[in-house]
C-alpha cells in the first residue's frame, strides 16, 4: 500500500514537473507574445464641467477625432502594433485641480498630453509634465508665460496674448477711434494677463484708460462694476475673460445705457457669446489667436467630419487640438517609438501641414509666424474684418 502510494505520488510530481517545464512550443510562442499589440495613452485635460464645459468638450472632441483617425492607420511603434487611447480629464479650468489631473495623467503613464485648455490650468500643470518628461502640446493656451518657463516639453499652436492685445489695441484706436477706454478682467492668468497687455498697447497707441476694474470667472452680476465705469463715459470697454461672463456683461451694459463698443479676445469669440448676449452682443469685437477659420486650409473638411461625428458646431479650439494630437503622433511615427524620451526631440523638428495651416515651432515651443485675426459680431455670426 505504502509502495503503491509512493509510486503514485512520484507519477503525479513528474507530471506536474513536465507541465511546468518550458516546452519548445512555449519558447517559440514567446516572441509572438512580445510582438502583441500595445496601448499608447494620450492624455488631454480640459474643463468638462462648469461654465467653460462647452470649450472643454470642443477641445476634447478634437483630440478624439485625431486619435480615431490614427488608429485607422494601424501604426507600429517600438516594433509592435499600437492602439491609441485618449485619457480625458476634467481640470475644471482650476489651477489646483489641474495639478492633480496632471499627476493622474503622469501616473497613468500617458505618452503625451494635449492641453490644458486655459492658461491658468496649463502653466502649473506644465511643471509636473516637465518633471516627468512628458511632452505637452496646447492648442489654446495664450499666456506668454507658458513657453517662457524654460521647459523643453511645452509647445503651442496659436498666437499669444501679447500679440492679441497689440492687434486689438491697434484696431480700437486706429479703426474705431477709441480715445477713452475702460478695462475689466476676470483675475485669471489668461484674463488678467490679456487685459494687462491690452492696457499697455492701447495706451501706447494714444488712448486713455479711464477705468480698470475686475470681476471673477464665476460671476454673473456686473452691475456694480459697470455702474462705476458708466460715469467715466468710455467709448470702448475691453473685457479680458471668457464668453460665460462676457454674454451677461453686454446685456447689463445695455440695461445701464452704456453705449461703449464692447471688445474681447479669443475667449469671447464663440457662438456661445452670441447666444448668451443676444441682441446686446451685436456689434461686439473680438480676436482669434490664429487664421480666420474660413481661411484655414483644412477647415471645411474638418468641420464636416466634426459635425458628423459629434452633431455639434465647433466652438473654437477643436481644430487646433486636432492638429496638436496629429503633431504628437507624427513625432512618434518619425521616432518609431511612443517613448517620450525618444520622440520628444522630433516634436521640435515638426514641419507639418495641418487643418490650421503650417506647424513649425521655435526654440521656445511657440508656433512660428503666429497670426491674430479680428472679428465683429453681425446678425449673430462672427465676421472676419
Amino acid at each position: 500500500m505504502q509502495t503503491r502510494y509512493s509510486l503514485l505520488m512520484c507519477s503525479v510530481l513528474a507530471a506536474l514537473a513536465a507541465c511546468n517545464k518550458p516546452s519548445a512550443e512555449a519558447d517559440k510562442a514567446s516572441p509572438a507574445a512580445d510582438n502583441a499589440g500595445s496601448v499608447v495613452k494620450i492624455g488631454t485635460a480640459n474643463p468638462l464641467t462648469g461654465p467653460f464645459a462647452h470649450w472643454g468638450r470642443d477641445a476634447d472632441n478634437g483630440v478624439k477625432l485625431a486619435v480615431q483617425e490614427a488608429n485607422a492607420e494601424k501604426l507600429v511603434l517600438d516594433g509592435k502594433p499600437v492602439t491609441f487611447e485618449v485619457v480625458s480629464e476634467d481640470d475644471q479650468a482650476d489651477p489646483k485641480v489641474a495639478t492633480q489631473v496632471a499627476q493622474r495623467l503622469v501616473d497613468a503613464k500617458v505618452a503625451g498630453v494635449i492641453g490644458h485648455l486655459t492658461s491658468g490650468a496649463a502653466i502649473p500643470a506644465s511643471r509636473i509634465y516637465s518633471d516627468a518628461g512628458v511632452p505637452m502640446i496646447s492648442g489654446s493656451v495664450t499666456s506668454p508665460s507658458f513657453t517662457q518657463q524654460g521647459y523643453k516639453n511645452t509647445f503651442r499652436l496659436i498666437a499669444n496674448d501679447l500679440q492679441q492685445g497689440q492687434a486689438l489695441a491697434k484696431y480700437a484706436v486706429e479703426k474705431l477711434g477709441a480715445k477713452r477706454v475702460a478695462i475689466i478682467d476676470d483675475r485669471t492668468t489668461y484674463g488678467q494677463g490679456l487685459a494687462d497687455d491690452f492696457d499697455k498697447a492701447v495706451t501706447l497707441a494714444g488712448a486713455k484708460v479711464v477705468k480698470r476694474e475686475f470681476t471673477s470667472n464665476t460671476a454673473t452680476d456686473f452691475m456694480a462694476v459697470l455702474t462705476s465705469i458708466k460715469g467715466e463715459k468710455p467709448d470702448l470697454l475691453f473685457y479680458g475673460g471668457m464668453d460665460a461672463q462676457a454674454g451677461p456683461m453686454v446685456k447689463q451694459m445695455a440695461k445701464l445705457g452704456i453705449k461703449a463698443a464692447f471688445m474681447g479676445a479669443d475667449g469671447v469669440n464663440t457662438p456661445e457669446f452670441a447666444k448668451l448676449g443676444g441682441g446686446s452682443a451685436e456689434g461686439a469685437y473680438a480676436s482669434t489667436a490664429g487664421v480666420p477659420k474660413e481661411k484655414l486650409p483644412g477647415y471645411a473638411d474638418f468641420s464636416k467630419k466634426f459635425q458628423q461625428q459629434y452633431q455639434t458646431e465647433i466652438q473654437a479650439y477643436a481644430p487646433y487640438n486636432y492638429d496638436a494630437a496629429k503633431v504628437l503622433i507624427a513625432a512618434m511615427k518619425r521616432a518609431g517609438s511612443a517613448d517620450p524620451a525618444k520622440y520628444l526631440p522630433e516634436i521640435l523638428k515638426t514641419d507639418y501641414q495641418g487643418v490650421t495651416g503650417p506647424v513649425k515651432f521655435d526654440a521656445k515651443g511657440d508656433i512660428e509666424h503666429a497670426t491674430v485675426s479680428l472679428y465683429q459680431l453681425k446678425q449673430g455670426k462672427w465676421v472676419n474684418l
